[in-house]
């Protein structure tokens, strides 16, 4: 998902009881970063949702570079 980040992720989830994204970040060696995880609610993923990632991505890219100093 470029829109979030670079190699950003989108597992799409589908049931009887609705849809389901979950948006996360594979690439690092030891986890799997989730960034956020929520039910469709229309077609279109909405912005909220997809800001909500990408706030979480930069902050937790910020507290890694602190750790890493």
């Amino acid at each position: 998902m470029k829109t979030v980040g670079d190699g950003v992720r989108e597992l799409r989830i589908t049931d009887p009881s609705g849809a389901f994204r979950i948006i996360y970040l594979a690439r690092l060696a030891d986890r799997v970063l989730v960034l956020h995880a929520f039910r469709k609610t229309s077609q279109k993923t909405q912005k909220a949702d997809l800001d909500l990632a990408t706030r979480r991505l930069r902050e937790w890219k910020k507290d890694n570079d602190r750790r890493n100093l």
